[in-house]
Formats: structure tokens, sequence, C-alpha cells
């Protein structure tokens, strides 16, 4: 009466589909994605759909096995069989039911996405009960929960718990499990923490390139620093096989963008600062037969920061705050004023929007270079000329 499939992929998902009656020739599917679902479970529940659809066929009430085994189910299985007509349930939510649903349907996102919307759903049960029912969530217990979040937490992080949970919150309305988003009208402030942002200028970069204690350490910030590349993501992702020594360029895999269409990758010329010390580990005796660049620091575990503030302690420089995102920055910059914004854009690998908001800065050379500015004497023709014209 019901079949199970299991489809392919790095997490297997799993569908049980059934006709709806003798009459209809298209079936109903329940979909079982994400890593909370094993064979184990799908079979399971498709004898309960076995058993559910036996009953509606007949007449018959379910079993008092079936019963208990739908009472102990979770929310998002009840919540599936009722879709398909099998069962009737509450349209009453619980903020619980609410952040187990909603990441279910984001388990195939990458683990540091993952990770990071369960920090928001434990900041959330930080100061909600998971029993409170969804429907009682209003604009003003929203506002004090954000006001909670900004008295421990750094703007950028309150930011990004507002941002997942509107998201979370968008998903129930678009599921109809309340009519809107309680956080509507609530800004979720800023992302970017501009006392944070710290350019590191050429002569900081080679100090530091000095303190290193390995070649490695000096690719790795050459990459951040020269090449503009996301640290740790894309600098653990380069491969000698990405680099084309002959053509001055490398092929950048970004995991961060590769969601967005034609964002996947992109294309940096090796300049001249990197090629040197890319070129320094290339023929080291510890790189040859590697497919990495970079591999004494793969641990996942590992954290860059730890070595980078003891190579900022030996160069004699001041505490960088958020390093491998300010060299990244710093780059950034630099490129935008040589090349341009749409070189920048292609390099460096953002919008120009995420450029506009994160990224561009007033430098004090800025402010020496407009001091020494002058207006030249063709330049002062202009609105004279233009004067005649009129």
């Amino acid at each position: 009466m019901a079949t199970l499939a299991k489809r392919g992929g790095k997490t297997p998902s799993y569908e049980i589909q059934f006709f709806p009656d003798g009459h209809s020739p298209v079936r109903k599917t329940i979909y079982l994605g994400g890593r909370r679902y094993s064979e184990q479970t799908a079979t399971e529940l498709k004898r309960i759909v076995e058993k559910l659809i036996y009953c509606r066929d007949n007449d018959n009430d379910p079993d008092k096995k079936t019963l208990a085994w739908l009472e102990a189910a979770s929310p998002e299985i009840r919540e599936k069989l009722a879709i398909v007509g099998l069962i009737e349930t509450s349209q009453t939510h619980t903020l619980g039911e609410l952040w187990d649903s909603f990441l279910e349907t984001r388990a195939e996102m990458k683990d540091s996405t993952v990770k990071s919307y369960e920090l928001t759903k434990a900041h959330f049960f930080e100061f909600f009960d998971k029993n409170d029912f969804l429907e009682n969530l209003n604009q003003d217990r929203m506002i004090e929960w954000k006001e909670s979040l900004a008295k421990r937490l750094a703007k950028a992080s309150v930011a990004t718990r507002i941002k997942t949970t509107k998201t979370c919150l968008t998903w129930a309305v678009e599921k109809k499990w309340i009519a809107e988003s309680p956080l509507d009208g609530i800004g979720r402030g800023d992302f970017r923490n501009k006392k944070n942002d710290r350019i590191i200028p050429m002569e900081e970069y080679c100090r530091l390139l000095d303190a290193c204690p390995c070649q490695d350490w000096r690719v790795i910030i050459a990459l951040a620093r020269v090449g503009g590349l996301r640290c740790p993501s894309e600098v653990l992702r380069l491969r000698w096989s990405d680099v084309n020594w002959e053509k001055n360029r490398f092929y950048v895999h970004s995991s961060k963008t590769e969601h967005h269409d034609g964002k996947e990758s992109r294309i940096v010329p090796i300049f001249s600062e990197l090629k040197t010390e890319l070129e320094t580990l290339f023929f080291m005796p510890e790189s040859d037969g590697k497919e990495f660049v970079i591999n004494r620091y793969r641990d996942p575990g590992q954290n860059l920061r730890t070595t980078f503030d003891k190579i900022v302690i030996q160069a004699g420089l001041q505490t960088i705050p958020r390093p491998f995102d300010n060299m990244r920055m710093t780059r950034s910059n630099e490129i935008y004023n040589k090349y341009g914004a749409f070189k920048e854009s292609q390099w460096i690998g953002h919008s120009a929007k995420v450029r506009q908001d994160h990224y561009l800065m007033i430098q004090d050379s800025d402010y020496t270079e407009a001091a020494l500015w002058e207006i030249t004497p063709k330049e002062k023709e202009i609105p004279l000329r233009y004067s005649l014209q009129q």
C-alpha cells in the first residue's frame, strides 16, 4: 500500500509514497530529509502509514499501539502525516515545534551554518520557554529579547541572531502557523562593528611574515592579506592544481557564496608579493606530492587565531581584531582604489552592496591626498565655458 524509496547524496533521504484512495492516479509523498531520519525511522513510519491507510479505507479507528506511536512521535512527523491527510493535528504550535521543524528544513546546509542556526536557537530559549505557544509571541516580547541579547553580545552577533530568527518566523508565516511575524518592524541592527575595523598596511604585513614560525603560515597570511581570500574556508580549500603558474592566476573555491548561481568560484591574480611566498612553499620538500597548498593546519579543531595572536606579539604589533577579515578588507580597499569596482568585485568575490556595507573605508592617506589635490587650469575653465554656452 505504501512504498519506501531511498535517495542518494551526501546525506541519504527517504520518501514514502502512497495513493490517497483507490481512484486517484496521483501519489502522495512524505519526504524525510536530513541527518535526523535513519532508514529504520523511515521503515517504521512506512508501517504506520500503511496502518493508517488501512484504518481509513475500512472506517476503523487506529489500534492502541498505533495511537501510542503517534502520541510519542515528534511534532515534525505528526505534521507530515497531517499534511497528507492521514491524521488531524492541532493548529497550535509550541516554540519548540517551531524551531525543530524549521531546522529540519535547513538540515542540508553546511555544518558551519547549521551550528550558527543552532546557536541562535540556544540564545532564543535562554529567554523563551519551549512549551510556550507560537501564537503568544508578540512584538513587545521580541523587543525584550533583543534588548537582553544586546546586554551580553556584540552588535554584529545580535544582528545575526535577529536575522536568523526572522528567517525562522517568516517560514512559520509561509506554513500558515502564524498570520504575521512578531519581528516585523524590528530592525536587526548592524552586522559590522566599525570599532574592530583596522587597516593592515604592507609594513605590518612584512613584520608579520618575518615573525611566522613556518612557510605555511607565511602563505596563510599572504593569501589573506595579498590574495584577499577568506580564511580559513578559502585558504584551506586551495589546491596546487588550482594554481596556474603560466598565466599568473589561481582558482578559488568559495564555500561562502557557492549557493549563489555563478558565485561558487572566482579567478584571482597571483600578485607579485603572493607569488614569492607560494613559490617558496611549492618547492619545499614537504610540499612534494601534496594536494593542498596548506597542509600543517588542516585540523578543523585548530584555531588559527591562537597562533596568529602569537605571531602578532612576536612581530611587536598591537592586537589585531578580526585579523583575517581585516586583512581581506585592507586588500579590498587597495584593489578598489587601484583597479576599480568591477575588478575588486571579481577578485575579492562579493557584491557591490557587501563591499559598500562592510569593506570600504576612509583611510588617512585619503585625507592626505585630498589636501594635496589642486584644480588644474583646464578644470578651472570649465565653469566659464559652461556659462558662455548658456
